[in-house]
């Protein structure tokens, strides 16, 4: 579970409220026919600029920006070289025994082509389509929420101004013009909040879980490529850990490339 996730929207609807209720009554900021234009009308644009099935995969999309959890890049690492020792020591067909126990189906898929035999070009061609698809798929998701964030704004002005029509058509009491141009707003305001506090804050962690599940990706590429070589493990630890910042790395290598 993504605690930031959770309490970034909790904090911000709480910061909200807190601010209108200090200053006026929370039914003021209610208005049922307002909520539905902005969300209706975001909604209604992401249909147009997506397949339905995107839409009807949100729920998916959604889970990961609170409840999924990456794995850590150096346990993946000390998992590969821990392969690397396995085909070193006894050969590479000897991991056909290990792929019960991996949980990720593109690790499998590496080392089961690794195990099969497969031209060392053919493997990493394979599983760098596979990685694109991945990265494709991901900016399907992330475009999405950043659909509905720059849409969303837009229908609340657009509900703004249909109220200040409405209004401007009803001059005659003029007792009624404040109360009316306070309801003509709320779509501005719902529009912004909608973009500001989710749409667009959803849409970035879905960017840095992607790149986390990327980076992931590509080690296990490396790692594999590696390992079909028949490099050293202490090799292959060194070139993964190239892919991880500097304080992630240990502190003889870290020493070692100092010196």
């Amino acid at each position: 579970m993504d605690i930031a996730t959770f309490i970034g929207l909790i904090s911000g609807t709480v910061l909200l409220l807190w601010a209108i209720m200090g200053k006026s009554d929370i039914g003021a900021f209610i208005d049922t026919g307002s909520f539905a234009i902005v969300l209706g009308g975001a909604t209604s644009a992401a249909l147009i600029s997506f397949p339905i099935k995107n839409l009807l995969g949100l729920a998916k999309v959604l889970k990961h920006c609170f409840f999924s959890k990456p794995q850590n890049p150096t346990e993946l690492i000390a998992d590969m070289v821990k392969y690397a020792e396995v085909a070193r020591r006894e050969g590479i067909l000897a991991l056909e025994n290990v792929t019960g126990e991996i949980k990720d189906p593109f690790l499998v898929s590496g080392v089961q082509m690794a195990v099969d035999g497969t031209d060392p070009d053919l493997i990493e061609n394979i599983m760098m389509n596979d990685l694109e698809t991945i990265e494709s798929r991901h900016a399907e998701g992330k475009a999405l929420f950043e659909n509905v964030g720059r849409f969303a704004p837009a229908f609340g002005m657009i509900g703004t101004l249909i109220g200040l029509v409405i209004m401007l058509q009803n001059m005659d009491d003029p007792s009624a013009i404040g109360p009316a141009m306070a309801v003509a707003l709320l779509t501005t305001l719902y529009g912004a909040v909608l973009a500001n506090l989710v749409a667009l804050p959803l849409a970035d962690k879905l960017g840095l879980r992607s790149r986390q599940e990327l980076l992931l990706k590509m080690i296990i590429i490396k790692g594999v490529m590696s390992i079909q070589s028949g490099d050293n493990p202490r090799v292959v630890e060194q070139k993964l850990k190239t892919f991880l910042p500097y304080r992630m790395r240990s502190s003889d290598e870290a020493e070692s490339k100092a010196a």
